[in-house]
């Protein structure tokens, strides 16, 4: 498969830009310094809007005119159809329906910038339009990133972003090891991609790209506030028990589920929430990144396996329905919340807070 670069006939220049390294195809710009946002959307020559326009066919049809005369019409309006068009071009990318919300290139990078509060210290690799400019695709690195004792670094990997304009998919974030230059690499990288989310081009995706950080665990990225505090929580033991009792509480759906647990008749809870705990508590025990040093039998490991719970394990209807879980105000964003007061608890009263007074 070709590269796939777009070359933009205006400005002699193809729709590519790389920080440093050179990419196979030799094409594009090659800058020397990590750009802003505002000048890699140039370098990469993202700097064109996309619209709907109403969609036409050629036809014969006749009406009369307001003085009673024969009117020929050639163009007959397909209903409900727009053509998306590039407005610096005039170059058509797709077809799609009225409900197709466009969101704009430099709308896709606010999804950058708000994962460090105004886009300061995103470090972006790569940039660049496909075909016609119907898709994009955008790679960056983060600056920094809580760190709890000695972990991994998660900006070993790079955050993508890809999304189009022809109504062909959906708007695509996530992580991969693969420094994006073409379409060739974009595949790849949509094989190797973890941490996943992807938004329709509906009503409020917008609103929703900017959140999607939230789901990938990027919330928070340069708080030193909570970076002491997860610090902290890696020293303080807990038993198995104690992290499914945590857990217990956490998840705990109701007033019902809470009593019933309070005097220890876990037996007669809901066989749902059950499940849901055996989920959670499975993930806190086993899962690969439960089994670090700052994870493994700590107060900070019960919190990530709580997260981690509806990162990772519950099923979701599809990508739109887990953001809303998670940043909207959902279950999800409710029960991590409640996992944080009840480790902050822990942290200062210990075991003395599931004797419910």
């Amino acid at each position: 498969m070709a590269h796939n670069i777009n070359f933009n006939e205006q400005t002699g220049r193809h729709s590519f830009f790389s920080v440093q390294q050179k990419a196979w195809h030799g094409l594009g710009q090659i800058v020397e310094q990590y750009p802003t946002s505002e000048e890699a959307i140039v370098h990469a020559g993202l700097d064109y809007e996309v619209i709907k326009s109403p969609l036409f066919t050629q036809g014969r049809t006749m009406s009369i005119g307001d003085s009673g005369e024969l009117i020929e019409a050639n163009d007959i309006l397909v209903p409900n159809s727009f053509a998306t068009l590039r407005t610096d071009t005039n170059t058509p990318l797709g077809v799609v329906g009225k409900d197709y919300h466009i969101v704009q290139n430099r709308e896709a990078f606010n999804f950058f910038d708000a994962i460090v509060g105004g886009g300061e210290g995103i470090l972006y690799e790569t940039a660049g339009a496909l075909g016609n400019g119907e898709r994009i695709f955008i790679t960056a690195k983060l600056p920094d990133y809580i760190r709890v004792g000695n972990g991994d670094d998660v900006t070993e990997n790079y955050i993508f972003l890809t999304t189009s304009h022809d109504g062909s998919g959906s708007i695509t974030a996530a992580f991969t090891p693969i420094r994006i230059v073409c379409q060739n690499t974009l595949n790849a990288s949509l094989r190797s991609m973890t941490n996943v989310v992807r938004i329709k081009h509906t009503s409020g995706a917008k609103q929703r790209l900017e959140n999607a950080h939230k789901v990938m665990g990027l919330a928070n990225t340069l708080s030193t506030q909570l970076e002491n505090i997860f610090n902290d929580w890696a020293k303080v033991r807990v038993t198995d028990r104690e992290v499914r009792k945590l857990i217990q509480l956490a998840l705990c759906p109701n007033k019902e589920t809470f009593n019933l647990l309070k005097k220890g008749a876990e037996d007669e809870v809901s066989t749902v929430f059950k499940n849901t705990v055996d989920d959670a508590f499975e993930y806190a025990m086993i899962s690969d990144t439960q089994q670090m040093a700052t994870t493994k039998g700590t107060l900070f490991g019960t919190y990530n396996a709580v997260t981690g719970y509806f990162q990772n394990v519950r099923n979701y209807r599809d990508g739109e329905a887990k953001l809303q879980s998670i940043v909207m105000g959902g279950t999800a964003q409710l029960k991590t919340q409640k996992a944080f007061e009840l480790c902050t608890d822990f942290a200062y009263s210990g075991a003395e807070i599931f004797n419910f007074n």
